[in-house]
């Protein structure tokens, strides 16, 4: 299982809950983490999927796999496809339907201080670069 094209699968929470879900919250450190386990595996990300309470049907989940472009849907944890996604039964057995491997990480996930915290809400309640506000 070397060398495959991988989807990495992150979950948006609302901000609201940093301090009772800090990696929930830190899609960049869920990415990372599938990311660096995608290249100790092997295999290249090509697709970087952020999404929360999708359906396991939803095409746009399927279009990268359907053009051969994703062999391999990677994702930080449990608890993230869980977020992510309405049944992560749903999409194990999609996944088993279509001949697509899911992986999770398994890493631990990391401990968040203060700090680590105020950088997580600094990141994403800035506005991108190049935000004019329409």
């Amino acid at each position: 299982m070397n060398g495959l094209r991988v989807a990495t699968i992150a979950s948006l929470t609302p901000l609201e809950e940093l301090d009772r879900e800090p990696f929930l919250v830190d899609t960049r450190g869920q990415q990372a983490m599938c990311a660096r386990w995608a290249a100790e595996h092997g295999h290249t990300v090509t697709r970087q999927l952020l999404f929360y309470g999708l359906r396991p049907d939803h095409r746009g989940l399927w279009a990268d796999v359907d053009d051969g472009q994703v062999e391999l849907f990677v994702a930080a944890s449990e608890r993230v496809l869980a977020r992510a996604l309405t049944s992560v039964g749903e999409f194990v057995a999609e996944c088993e339907r279509r001949g697509v491997a899911l992986e999770t990480a398994g890493m631990d996930e990391p401990v968040y201080d203060a700090a680590m915290k105020a950088d997580v809400h600094r990141r994403l309640s800035m506005p991108t670069a190049g935000y004019d506000g329409c």
